[in-house]
């Protein structure tokens, strides 16, 4: 049923959303020089390695770490990476991994490749399991001000409470998250 909504939710919001990520698209090109997109070595189910785009909100030398990690992380933004970042319209690529299969609307944000302590506390939790999503329960519970061990054990609450109901919920807080900005810290 997940993977069902999934694909029509996906395609519909590439349909809809086409003529934004082109104008997206467009903006990142004009404004700073470097690809379009960033492809960033994530975790998926199973701990899978895939490749996750996103459009590119960080100058072309920025290091390959968290953003949290990462000391002076304003100075690495692109002239339009903060509101892209602020807006959530940086995500809009992710679409297609939801379309691949890789990634779900909702489910726990996929951990970067190196970021193993995160990748170690999911796994103890069993979260593993679980398709990472574009939006999850820890997302619209705090986003980027919650520690590493607030979002997994929002995480293993969501694999607890897990439901096509509860899908929604999250999707309904995530559009009033995002059109409010709220938890976005850079």
């Amino acid at each position: 049923m997940k993977r069902g909504l999934d694909l029509i939710l996906g395609g519909l919001a590439i349909v809809i959303l086409f003529i934004p990520m082109l104008l997206v698209a467009i903006a990142v090109r004009l404004t700073s020089p470097g690809p379009i997109l960033f492809w960033s070595m994530r975790v998926g189910k199973n701990n899978a390695i895939f490749m996750m785009p996103k459009f590119r909100t960080m100058q072309i030398d920025t290091p390959n770490v968290a953003t949290h990690l990462l000391t002076g992380a304003q100075n690495y933004l692109t002239p339009i990476g903060g509101f892209l970042r602020r807006s959530s319209l940086d995500e809009l690529p992710q679409l297609w991994s939801v379309l691949l299969g890789r990634m779900s609307f909702v489910g726990p944000r996929p951990a970067l490749y190196n970021q193993n302590d995160l990748i170690a506390m999911r796994n103890a939790k069993g979260l593993q399991v679980l398709v990472p999503g574009i939006t999850g329960w820890a997302q619209v519970n705090g986003r980027d001000e919650l520690d590493l061990e607030q979002k997994v054990q929002l995480d293993y609450e969501y694999l607890q409470r897990r439901s096509t109901p509860f899908d929604c919920y999250i999707l309904f807080l995530t559009g009033k998250k995002v059109l409010g900005r709220d938890g976005v810290s850079h």
